[in-house]
């Protein structure tokens, strides 16, 4: 019977895949000690608590404890790992979102299920955030690669300046959901090692952490000149399929 649950659900653009491939790169390490569950492993869950970002509609809700519930009867470790910033819905800027309100109800909603699932079980969230101005940078440039964003840098920082108070979106979290410990990791702090506190977190012994080695940055921003052709190309009226051609290729020539 699992006896311990870590859930780091975001937030996005805080060093999350850079995370979460450090964690796929050591699963063979860590299986003996953990079972570690990524996107990949929970599509059913990133669906539905995506889904319910959009709508906030009890129906969603409901298909999120669902799939929560289903994804518990596979667990089978003592410890459990899990990581997409997906559990925490879509990044404000998509489909008219302005903020992570959702990531509240959600929270709540899986720690509610999980513990039903397993009464004894110890649940601890893991938010990691980001300084206001480079977060709202990392995500303009974000939403230029997937989503044809049209406003500059300066233009989408006003408009969803609000988005960007993630200790404030985690606080709230922490006093909706009462039963279970909700932490914080500034990516400033812990840049060099973002996973280290996670796995400490699980009750991972020092001298295992000890052999999990980092992966560089996944998914740094590119250039100013490619920053402002990836802008130009989405202010441009050519078709969808040969703007997304277009910036897949900007994408690889900026990796």
């Amino acid at each position: 019977m699992v006896q311990r649950l870590v859930v780091h659900a975001g937030f996005h653009k805080t060093g999350t895949t850079t995370l979460q491939n450090t964690l796929a790169a050591h699963r063979d390490l860590l299986r003996p000690h953990a079972h570690v569950i990524l996107r990949a492993d929970m599509k059913g869950l990133c669906e539905a608590t995506r889904a319910y970002s959009k709508t906030r509609t009890d129906f969603d809700l409901g298909l999120v404890a669902y799939e929560a519930a289903l994804l518990a009867e596979g667990w089978d470790s003592d410890t459990v790992l899990m990581s997409s910033e997906d559990l925490s819905g879509h990044m404000p800027g998509r489909h008219d979102l302005t903020d992570y309100s959702a990531a509240i109800a959600l929270a709540a909603t899986m720690t509610d299920t999980w513990r039903a699932a397993c009464p004894d079980i110890e649940i601890t969230w893991v938010y990691t955030t980001r300084a206001a101005v480079p977060w709202l940078v990392s995500c303009h440039v974000q939403h230029l690669r997937a989503a044809r964003m049209t406003l500059d840098a300066d233009a989408y920082a006003d408009a969803f300046a609000g988005s960007a108070d993630l200790e404030g979106i985690a606080a709230r979290i922490r006093d909706r959901v009462v039963d279970a410990d909700v932490h914080t990791l500034a990516l400033e702090a812990h840049r060099d090692n973002l996973l280290e506190p996670v796995l400490a977190l699980g009750g991972l012994s020092e001298s295992l952490r000890m052999h999990v080695t980092p992966l560089p940055p996944a998914n740094t921003s590119p250039s100013a000149e490619t920053i402002a052709e990836m802008l130009a190309l989405n202010r441009s009226d050519i078709p969808q399929n040969k703007w997304r051609a277009a910036q897949n290729a900007l994408n690889r020539r900026s990796n």
